[in-house]
């Protein structure tokens, strides 16, 4: 009995991650209603999830706002600029389906535009966390996260794929908001960083799982 109600068992372990999930996920939400923050929001949620949820080290609240505010400028930029070619090939999707509908030839381009949104999609589920992982400029950043993205394609197309199967559970399961994004992120991040890795140093490697020994451990 007294080793149940020990705080450091697995079931207290267990109970004070699902609880960091829970507050993580409502820190990311909260800060994306602004909708010029969700790019810094989303690199702190991927550093915090790798930094905290999966290794242990530091608290939510501590790291997230550490992230947020170092990454700021840089992921609000990248941030405004995939919102925007979000919107533009909306827009000329919906135009060029409203010209389908009327019978118009050229309007039969319009899943073209789908994809490319779907693109930018892709690219950003590994933009935002090579920010959080990597010192670049904004330019390369860019750059090499497009190119990490098209080198690793199949692994691409399964992160695309299991965002989209988040984004319709949110749809049937509004209240799952509260446990989905940082579910997604964790997911992202197990791939993620055995990708990265790839082009990482040996030191860089080595400094990395030392830092990332589990604290219970």
């Amino acid at each position: 009995m007294g080793e149940f109600f020990n705080l450091d068992n697995k079931f207290f372990q267990s109970l004070g991650k699902i609880i960091d999930c829970v507050c993580l996920s409502v820190i990311w939400l909260l800060l994306c209603i602004p909708v010029v923050t969700a790019g810094a929001a989303t690199t702190a949620l991927y550093y915090t999830v790798n930094k905290v949820i999966r290794y242990n080290r530091g608290y939510i609240l501590k790291e997230f706002w550490h992230a947020f505010r170092t990454n700021f400028k840089q992921s609000t930029l990248v941030g405004l600029l995939m919102l925007a070619m979000e919107l533009f090939f909306g827009m000329d999707c919906y135009i060029m389906y409203q010209f389908a509908a009327a019978g118009e030839k050229s309007g039969s381009i319009y899943p073209l535009f789908v994809v490319f949104m779907a693109l930018v999609v892709a690219w950003g589920i590994y933009l935002f966390p090579y920010i959080a992982r990597f010192e670049n400029t904004t330019k390369q950043a860019l750059k090499n996260s497009g190119l990490i993205a098209i080198a690793n394609l199949p692994w691409t197309v399964l992160l695309f794929v299991i965002l989209g199967v988040v984004i319709v559970g949110l749809m049937y399961l509004p209240p799952m908001i509260f446990i989905l994004p940082v579910a997604y992120m964790l997911i992202a991040n197990l791939i993620l960083e055995k990708i990265f890795r790839k082009y990482m140093s040996e030191e860089d490697i080595a400094a990395e799982e030392e830092r990332n020994q589990d604290f219970y451990n």
